[in-house]
């Protein structure tokens, strides 16, 4: 007949899927079987192969379930027999295997030709009941023999031992669970149906994995419970061990569900030979028959904590189990909690206690209807033999029993007793029934006897206690519950172990942050939108003037334009060019070597769109220190805005709106302050001001979608490029003055002491500037007392400015007086007009022994102490901080806060190879444009303004 394609299609696709689905993927919720499994116990119990019996091929069952009940191939079934047989894959193995069936490191079992195999005894709680007409069964695949539906499991076989397989549109993942707690639970829901799923999870805390590990935390837990789905984060249990002195070593024992140890152990190799874990310097496998012992050895310079996380992240050690509990509730699919899952198996083991109830009752109503005809015979023994003596043949003599009335005075209470509807009771007198009659003829001389005849009348007695028994169970569902009750204790005492798998709460809150190695790093961002850090060891400090070192590998014309340093565990924020802010771990940043690239800024921070990051600001470590915190923006066009820093602690991942700007406008930068601190603005083109934090000036805006308020006025073409932080200190104008001439003495003083005389290019400078911005007139006699000397220089702060030529000079904060708000500003550098470079790259406060690195456009870096750096005027054009190219010029400078020695010679590089000579106005050759020659010669590159 003619069929439509996708007519055919719809059918035969809904009937193999419905196929797939019911019978081979999903278990059933009553056993927790697939039906190969079930196929495989069923089989091997109807073959002999019980658990006191001895070890059989495991070829006989296989081929016995693949000839009866499993119509599929051989390696479905002995896979399946297999999977039953391996301790770290079932809770509770239902299959004693003898031989190679497979290990843990996914080694293949040998061939089913070669191993053995039997029931094991904790099989016997999933057939013992079989053939009480417990389950339903139906025909098998070609209808010669008949299978079970379902087994009659005495314990949540699903639970227990879990299930995973790939349906049609659906999976189903279920892990295993303590069996005793299992059992425990279920009791818990007979005694009380209304139970809560809290008080059941005091009894399952969750899943027991046969190998071990750790889960953490409980929230998954308590989701996959509440819904049947959830992931569970399983991590390996590993110790830090010292194996010898100054040696270290991570042993692994237990490792995640379902991962094997093999390919866990190569890949802890690759990642090794590829760098992307550092430290480990051997691993090795030491596991035996006493247990599983992973040794991933250490190199020296390790921190065993942070390889440790390392392997947690990139390796199997540490795995989330996806639970989907999906299983078979009445021939249908369905998604069950716990609740879900032990209702459904109470309900199921109620109706086999009361199926097998009935079975029983009608077997010892049988047996009983035999005794009540034996003790009538028995009470009329003459009468019996005589009429069998007379009959010509044994029918007839059946006919005469059943036909003849006899004498049941004796036993009408028995009959009554057992429920005997085969014999009625009138008259005293009773018929017998024909199996009666044939048990009559049966009757062996010997049970004549006065003994036999008493116990006769026992089993009788007992029969019908046994009834009695029968009917109360078929009638009372709380006796049923009393019967279910003692079978699960009876279960739990062969079944039950310890736990395997430990639930720390403290691991599932746990950040990883607590595993990385704490440290300095050097942050670098370039203009293109690359993120990088690296560790601030690498980086060591120079003599100034040096030729420094590659600190970035460039992707085409990029060049860093932000750079600093932070801690590992502190926050940073991060302010785009489009006004969001965004916020992330130091240590979540790409690390990278000071060659690389480092990762892409939109990969990292999501919604950042073309907007590039323009203000980067890493945050105090301690979090109770925001609370007084302000923090303060600054833009391109001289804007300036004072807001809460609570009003940026919850940043979402999308980023927050942290500045409204004006068309064209950018945020060249954020500050921490505290109320009474001073503003200090620099501009590119030698500008600056400097202002206090009051209310008065610069007031708290209550909101983060204004645009601040002008914070310094620009002249054509300039733009602001450098916030800083300053504090305020009470002195006037004269004062100042008077402290700067004096503290330039000092250290003139100081120099010539250190260095002797001769030195002049080492002799720091100083003073005040007179311009139009200062109107001071000063006795050269007049001095600060010692007191406020000494008050004024613990309070002084110091400046660093550094020209886009590679030249700077320190000054002293009292240079730059304190000014209302909105100004043109003071002069902050002048420029020769011989030397290359024209505007101001940055001003930065900085102190004592702290280094500062300067980058290039070309990706140059160098890093050198502050200390050789001079203090001079503010007007002042500086000395030679970095020797560059024609063509190159300084795009970034920021502060190293590292004290410490790095360990290598000044000379010498982190392999230990010379390093260019530091270049002097002697001994190179001379700048362009003839800036030496304009200079005293056999001094610094020292210019006044």
């Amino acid at each position: 007949m003619p069929v439509t394609i996708e007519e055919e299609m719809r059918t035969s696709y809904l009937a193999y899927a419905m196929s797939v689905i019911v019978a081979r993927a999903l278990p059933d919720v009553r056993d927790g079987l697939k039906p190969v499994h079930r196929r495989i116990l069923y089989g091997m119990r109807e073959s002999g192969f019980t658990a006191d019996k001895p070890y059989r091929k495991s070829a006989r069952p296989v081929g016995d379930v693949m000839g009866k009940y499993h119509p599929h191939g051989d390696s479905s079934i002995y896979d399946a027999m297999v999977r039953m047989a391996q301790p770290w894959s079932m809770r509770v193995p239902l299959i004693d295997g003898q031989g190679n069936f497979g290990s843990i490191d996914g080694d293949s079992p040998a061939a089913m030709r070669y191993t053995e195999a039997r029931l094991a005894r904790s099989a016997s709680f999933f057939l013992d009941d079989i053939d009480r007409d417990t389950v339903d069964f139906q025909p098998n695949y070609d209808e010669s023999e008949v299978e079970p539906k379902v087994l009659p499991a005495t314990f949540p076989n699903l639970l227990v031992n879990g299930a995973s397989g790939i349906a049609v549109g659906m999976a189903t993942n279920i892990p295993t669970h303590n069996p005793g707690e299992v059992i425990d639970a279920t009791l818990a829901m007979v005694e009380d149906p209304e139970v809560t799923l809290d008080t059941l999870m005091e009894l399952i805390p969750g899943p027991d994995f046969p190998t071990g590990g750790i889960i953490m935390g409980r929230r998954g837990i308590r989701l996959a419970f509440e819904t049947g789905r959830g992931s569970i984060p399983v991590r390996a249990r590993a110790e830090i061990e010292e194996i010898r002195k100054d040696r270290k070593a991570i042993v692994v024992t237990e490792i995640p569900y379902q991962v094997n140890k093999a390919s866990l152990q190569e890949k802890i190799a690759d990642l090794t030979r590829a760098k992307e874990i550092e430290g480990i310097a051997d691993i090795r496998d030491e596991s035996d028959r006493s247990g599983m012992r992973i040794v991933i050895e250490l190199k020296r310079d390790a921190t065993p904590e942070v390889v440790l996380n390392q392997l947690y992240r990139f390796t199997q050690l540490q795995t989330s189990f996806s639970v989907n509990c999906l299983a078979l509730d009445g021939g249908k699919p369905r998604t069950m909690g716990l609740i879900d899952v032990l209702k459904a198996f109470i309900s199921f083991r109620e109706d086999v206690i009361l199926r097998r109830a009935r079975f029983d009752l009608n077997k010892t109503r049988d047996r009983g209807h035999l005794l009540v005809g034996l003790v009538i015979a028995v009470a009329n023994i003459d009468a019996v033999i005589a009429l069998i003596r007379a009959a010509p043949d044994a029918a007839t003599a059946r006919e005469r029993l059943m036909s003849q009335s006899w004498d049941a005075a004796d036993v009408a209470d028995l009959i009554a007793l057992i429920h005997d509807e085969g014999n009625v009771v009138r008259d005293g007198k009773v018929n017998l029934t024909e199996a009666q009659a044939r048990g009559i003829l049966d009757l062996r001389l010997q049970r004549l006897t006065g003994l036999e005849s008493e116990k006769i009348h026992a089993e009788l007695a007992d029969v019908a206690e046994k009834i009695g028994e029968l009917l109360e169970i078929i009638g009372s569902h709380i006796r049923r519950m009393e019967v279910m009750r003692e079978e699960l204790h009876a279960a739990r005492a062969a079944i039950v172990s310890p736990r395997m798998t430990e639930i720390s709460d403290a691991l599932g809150d746990q950040s990883d942050e607590s595993l990385v190695e704490p440290g300095q790093m050097v942050v670098t961002i370039t203009r293109d939108g690359f993120i990088k850090r690296t560790p601030l060891e690498i980086f060591r400090a120079q003599n100034r003037g040096g030729r420094g070192r590659t600190a970035a590998g460039r992707r085409g014309d990029d060049v860093i334009i932000r750079s600093f340093n932070a801690h590992t565990h502190q926050w940073v924020m991060f302010f785009s060019s489009g006004g969001k802010a965004y916020r992330e771990k130091v240590w979540r940043l790409p690390e990278a070597s000071p060659t690389a690239k480092g990762r892409a800024l939109v990969n990292l921070l999501p919604d950042l769109g073309s907007d590039s990051i323009t203000a980067v600001l890493p945050l105090p470590q301690e979090e109770e220190l925001w609370t007084d915190l302000h923090l303060v923006f600054a833009t391109a066009s001289g804007g300036v805005r004072r807001n809460r820093l609570s009003d940026f602690k919850n940043i979402r991942a999308s980023g927050l709106i942290a500045m409204k700007l004006d068309e064209g406008d950018s945020l060249i930068g954020v500050a921490t302050c505290y109320e009474g601190q001073d503003v200090f603005l620099a501009t590119k083109k030698a500008r600056c001001i400097r202002f206090q934090i009051t209310d008065e000036i610069l007031r708290v805006f209550a909101g983060r979608g204004s645009s601040g308020v002008r914070g310094i006025r620009l002249a054509p073409g300039d733009e602001v490029n450098s916030l800083c932080i300053l504090d305020h200190v009470d002195a006037s104008v004269e004062e100042r003055a008077i402290y700067l001439r004096m503290a330039n003495a000092k250290r003139r003083l100081e120099a010539q002491m250190a260095e002797g005389p001769g030195e002049e290019d080492a002799a720091p400078e100083t003073g005040i500037n007179a311009d139009e911005d200062d109107d001071i007139h000063l006795s050269p006699t007049h001095d600060l007392s010692a007191e406020r000397f000494d008050e004024l220089e613990a309070q002084e702060q110091i400046l660093l400015t550094v020209s886009d030529a590679g030249f700077g000079r320190r000054s002293s904060a009292y240079d730059y007086r304190v000014s209302g708000r909105g100004g043109q500003g003071i002069a902050n550098m002048t420029f020769n007009s011989s030397r290359r470079g024209r505007e101001v790259v940055a001003t930065l406060p900085i102190l004592p022994g702290m280094d500062v690195m300067l980058v290039t456009d070309l990706g140059r870096l160098i890093r050198l102490p502050v200390k050789q750096v001079r203090i001079m005027a503010r007007q002042a054009g500086g000395v030679t901080l970095f020797r560059i190219g024609k063509d190159e010029q300084v795009m970034s400078v920021f502060p190293v806060m590292d004290d410490g020695d790095d360990g290598h010679d000044p000379d010498e590089d982190a392999d230990g190879e010379a390093l260019h000579p530091v270049e002097t106005a002697s001994s190179a050759e001379p700048p362009e444009n003839g800036a030496s020659g304009e200079e005293n010669p056999g001094t610094d590159d020292h210019v006044d303004g």
